[in-house]
């Protein structure tokens, strides 16, 4: 049976941000940080070891897998730092065509830097994907 690797963790935020080697990526992790808790409404925890997420959802595939993930989050990677959203929201696009310098993956979106980007364009995008999952995966009672 498949074992989810990513899962949301007691690990202290602040202690992984701390531990980013690049000043200068810890500084864009501080500001993303803020910017995420404020528009999402969620606290700040760990998923896995490398990526701060914001709120979660359940999700289940047509092929029976399920398992438990982020609405949103990012990570303050060596090369690049991964933003996460919601895949499949065709409204994504739309937005990320005037977020700024970035490039996407299927899941994630890669930026340098926090001053590449439009912070107005960041908030659509938290407050988007969170919208989107929720009403693709309503939350349990």
């Amino acid at each position: 049976m498949y074992e989810q690797k990513t899962k949301e963790t007691d690990a202290d935020v602040v202690e992984f941000i701390e531990s980013v080697d690049s000043s200068k990526k810890r500084e864009d992790a501080y500001r993303l940080l803020e910017i995420f808790e404020q528009t999402s409404g969620y606290e700040a925890k760990m998923w896995g070891d490398s990526i701060i997420g914001f709120g979660s959802y359940h999700y289940m595939y047509a092929s029976g897998h399920e398992g438990d993930a982020p609405l949103v989050g990012f990570s303050p990677r060596k090369a690049k730092i991964s933003l996460y959203f919601a895949t499949g929201d065709q409204e994504r696009q739309t937005l990320l065509n005037d977020f700024g310098k970035h490039t996407s993956g299927k899941s994630c979106v890669y930026i340098n830097k926090v001053d590449d980007i439009d912070m107005e364009v960041l908030k659509k995008l938290i407050t988007r994907s969170i919208h989107f999952l929720q009403d693709l995966y309503p939350p349990q009672t």
